[in-house]
Order: structure tokens, then C-alpha cells, then sequence
């Protein structure tokens, strides 16, 4: 069972959540919170698997909340996602950097809501499609002249590879098809990778193998 808490300052908004959601067998909502401070106490409270969480929400905001959950150790099965109608890049690598395991734009179709749930309470991430290049692309432009790679001594060359294929959006079946490999290998090898890097989850590992100059934006493809 996936243990979802909500939290929004929109009553409605919560409502609307939480009848889509708990109408699947595999997930059950554990509580709901209107403001920032309410999320990180029903958090610590409830420890859900993940948190569909707003960003403009008054006593703390959700990136603030969403910095306070992520960088408690006992909080790490705890995945956030951002949920806003407020596409801006700004916020979406603000989320990504507090510790956001994935951003949704509120008019994104139903399904895509739950497919999320499911995929973030599985240890990956995602974002809207629509976000993501734009994401990449900042974070491309962001990026010194000469990027510092060093960090990336402690992985081996084929996690290098593996790597660089995160980067570029590749799922593990995806990299599994591209190395030979198979996707149980190729997603043991993103673990490791996640461990030694000390990467949060998958999307923390994309922003590596772009700061690191691994992936660079428009190539690789």
C-alpha cells in the first residue's frame, strides 16, 4: 500500500486529490495539511511514502517544507512531489535542489497524477515533460565555464556510462537496450551510483551528470 499525504492550502484542491486517489486499491491517503509548518508536522507524524506537495502555501511555503523533510535522514523514504500551477523555472530548480523527487503542474490529466504516485513511491522521479528540457537547459547555462567533474572519481567508467544516460532521460530498460545489459542490472548500477554520489534520487542525478559536465544540453541524444 502507498501511504500519500496532501498538502495544499486549497481545501478544494485537497478534496479533489484525495477522491482520485484513494479511489485505487494500492493507495491510502494518511493525511492532509493547508500550510507549510502542518505539512512537515504531518510528515514526521504519519512518515508517508510520498507528499503531493504545493508550493504557495502561507506559515512555510512547500519548498521550504520540502527542505525541512529532505534533510532529515530519518525522513528519506519520503518522497515529494511538487504539484503547482505555477510552471516557473525558477521554482522547478528551487524543488529539484530542496529535495523534490518530481514537479507536476496542477493541469496535468489524472492519470498522469497517479502514474506519478506510483512512480516516485518506486525510488524514481519525473517531471512534467514539458518542464524538463527547460530544467536541463538552466542548469546547462547555470554551469561554470570549466565544470568539476572530481566528484565523479569515486564511480567506475561503466557507472560513468550509465550515468550520462540518467542524464539524458533514459529509463533503466532504456539503458539496459543501449549497454546490453538488463534492466535489473542496469538499475543496480543506478543505485550504486545514487550511493555513491549521495544522490537523493534519480532527478538529483541528472543535475549531477549535467553540473558535472558529463551531459551537456543538446548533446548526447
Amino acid at each position: 500500500m502507498i501511504r500519500v499525504a496532501i498538502a495544499d492550502d486549497q481545501q478544494l484542491i485537497r478534496a479533489g486529490f484525495r477522491s482520485l486517489l484513494e479511489a485505487e486499491p494500492d493507495i491510502e491517503i494518511v493525511g492532509e495539511a493547508g500550510t507549510g509548518a502542518e505539512a512537515v508536522s504531518l510528515v514526521v507524524a504519519t512518515r508517508p511514502d510520498v507528499v503531493l506537495m504545493d508550493i504557495r502555501m502561507p506559515d512555510g511555503d512547500g519548498l521550504w517544507a520540502t527542505e525541512q523533510i529532505a534533510k532529515r535522514p530519518d525522513l528519506a523514504g519520503t518522497h515529494i512531489v511538487i504539484v503547482t500551477t505555477f510552471e516557473l523555472d525558477e521554482y522547478v530548480g528551487r524543488a529539484i535542489r530542496a529535495g523534490a523527487s518530481g514537479f507536476l503542474v496542477k493541469d496535468t490529466e489524472p492519470v498522469e497524477l497517479i502514474r506519478a504516485v506510483h512512480v516516485v513511491a518506486g525510488g524514481d522521479a519525473l517531471l512534467s515533460p514539458g518542464v524538463t528540457r527547460r530544467l536541463l537547459e538552466r542548469i546547462s547555462t547555470d554551469l561554470r565555464e570549466q565544470p568539476d567533474s572530481s566528484q565523479l572519481s569515486v564511480i567506475t567508467e561503466r557507472e560513468r556510462e550509465v550515468l550520462g544516460l540518467v542524464g539524458l532521460g533514459l529509463t533503466n530498460d532504456e539503458i539496459g537496450a543501449r549497454l546490453f545489459l538488463s534492466p535489473l542490472t542496469a538499475k543496480t548500477h543506478v543505485s550504486r551510483i545514487m550511493s555513491k554520489l549521495a544522490a537523493r534520487d534519480r532527478v538529483q542525478l541528472v543535475v549531477i551528470a549535467y553540473e558535472t559536465g558529463l551531459v551537456r544540453a543538446g548533446h548526447g541524444e
